[in-house]
């Protein structure tokens, strides 16, 4: 029987980020889904602060080269990777010189939200679907880990429905205690609509917060698992209330196994 292809998006994977509950799970989950007979690929911001030459990044030439258009400026794409050798897995960095050259992660070093942040969300969501549409790699399971991520839902289902590499693929997202304050940019909506996408889709984000870039990944997914003990309460009703397959918080002894369980029920849903 063929092997069952998981995709893994994280807006943070140690040893190339500090360790965190977002990013031990985006090193360890991987590794573990792998072992458990599952065929992986790995995907993350190549956030300035990542030291390439001590994690011996280098640039895929065939994968990058292409330009996205956000809000009507072109920004190249430059993929790179690296190999976990421990792990026996490779990771992807979706890299742009106007948006990830920069020392911090997310926020800058007096603890501001940067505000092209809804750009660089909608750069590497859009990032990772096209460079592995260039792997012409067909995930069976897409998930999700950070808000960071939380676009990726919209666009299987909406903009690549019908691409053959994605239109049977399930979306897992997984919530975390990762709130950001204050709300993204206010045109991050009209920043949405791509192909595929209406504005009716992206309504949940007329206000751009956490609670509901939450809550429009949520409505885009086929299962949710909450990763933090504690994440935003009107999210996990959300969640509740959707009727959608969920996994309950599972702690570091249990958690991979739970996960894999978690991915064949909603295979076979």
């Amino acid at each position: 029987m063929e092997k069952k292809k998981v995709l893994f998006i994280s807006q943070e994977i140690t040893p190339y980020l500090p360790e965190s509950e977002i990013s031990k799970i985006g090193r360890e989950l991987p590794q573990g889904i792998q072992e458990r007979g599952k065929e992986i690929r790995t995907f993350m911001p190549k956030f300035g602060s990542i030291n390439e030459r001590r994690n011996q990044l280098h640039e895929v030439i065939r994968l990058s080269g292409m330009n996205l258009i956000i809000d009507d400026t072109d920004h190249p794409l430059i993929i790179k990777v690296a190999s976990i050798q421990a792990a026996r897995m490779q990771v992807y960095f979706i890299d742009n010189e106007d948006y990830f050259q920069r020392k911090q992660v997310l926020v800058d070093s007096e603890g501001n939200s940067f505000e092209d942040n809804d750009e660089r969300a909608i750069f590497f969501a859009r990032g990772v679907i096209e460079t592995v549409q260039k792997l012409r790699w067909s995930p069976d399971i897409i998930h999700c880990h950070g808000w960071f991520t939380g676009l990726i839902p919209l666009l299987i289902k909406r903009t690549f429905k019908d691409n053959p590499l994605f239109s049977d693929a399930k979306m897992v997202y997984s919530l975390y205690n990762d709130e950001f304050k204050p709300d993204l940019n206010n045109s991050f909506k009209s920043k949405l609509v791509f192909d595929g996408v209406s504005p009716e889709d992206t309504a949940q984000v007329e206000q751009p917060s956490y609670e509901n870039l939450s809550k429009l990944a949520v409505n885009y997914s086929d299962g949710i698992i909450f990763g933090s003990d504690s994440v935003n309460e009107n999210a996990k009703k959300h969640v509740i209330d959707s009727g959608k397959p969920y996994l309950e918080y599972k702690n570091g002894e249990e958690y991979i196994d739970a996960y894999s369980e978690f991915y064949d029920k909603i295979l076979s849903v």
